[in-house]
């Protein structure tokens, strides 16, 4: 089995340092020369990658992944909210939005030299934020988020939590950057929560316990948001309630 896992992560990172040039030399001039054909392209790119990085790991290394969501229509306005709990965040999310590709806030470290990644986040105009900053720019960053969010042709996707959660359990949420979303505009707010990834948070997880991921996803809830200028916190607690009581009825059998 280890051996299985390993070959699997190496197909992984050898299909993401493929792709990487790839995107720079093909999909990055094909879109800007043919800007009409833009969101479809993007589209089938960014799931093409996330079936790269997920079926290695499922038919190779063992990892039991759900099918694709398709539960949450593309287009503006459309808000999605998920737990965090693996690398596999990511390709899960992608994947439930059907009909467009997400937009993911994202932390600026990743902007960086990480092949595929660091590139697709200025491709893909994610938003990118910084919670190490000093509070001047954190203003200059929530706003930044908040005129994304408020302009975006596509679905923005943001992990209340902020980081993984290494016992899979719902974390506090970090409120600042999804209240600025909030306040950009009315809402269609999507809740999604994945369970069975946390085992393997890290990459350093990911190599040992491929084998054992035994993964679900589901959409918690629906839920309207169409004063921006309210007072997002009823929403965020209703959110982080929807989450943790779906977790808790996944891991039980419950509907």
């Amino acid at each position: 089995m280890r051996f299985r896992r390993y070959l699997a992560a190496a197909v992984v990172c050898l299909a993401l340092l493929v792709a990487d040039p790839i995107q720079r030399v093909i999909i990055r001039p094909w879109v800007a020369l043919r800007p009409s054909r833009r969101a479809s392209v993007l589209r089938g790119w960014l799931n093409l990658m996330a079936w790269v990085v997920t079926a290695p790991v499922r038919r190779v290394g063992g990892g039991r992944f759900p099918r694709p969501l398709r539960a949450i229509p593309g287009g503006p306005g459309v808000l999605i909210l998920m737990n965090h709990q693996s690398l596999f965040d990511i390709p899960l999310v992608v994947q439930a939005v059907d009909g467009g590709y997400p937009r993911i806030v994202t932390r600026k470290r990743y902007s960086r030299r990480i092949p595929l990644i660091s590139h697709m986040i200025g491709l893909y105009e994610y938003p990118v934020v910084e919670p190490s900053a000093n509070p001047r720019e954190v203003r200059a960053i929530l706003a930044s988020l908040a005129a994304a969010a408020r302009e975006s042709q596509q679905p923005i996707v943001i992990f209340p939590e902020g980081t993984r959660s290494r016992d899979g359990e719902i974390r506090r949420f970090k409120g600042a950057g999804l209240a600025a979303i909030l306040a950009a505009r009315p809402w269609t707010v999507y809740v999604l929560v994945a369970d069975g990834f946390w085992s393997a948070a890290t990459f350093e997880d990911f190599l040992k316990r491929m084998d054992r991921i035994r993964g679900r996803i589901e959409l918690a809830g629906t839920l309207e948001w169409t004063d921006p200028s309210a007072d997002p916190q009823p929403l965020v607690r209703e959110v982080h309630r929807l989450m943790v009581e779906r977790l808790a009825a996944m891991r039980t059998g419950g509907a």
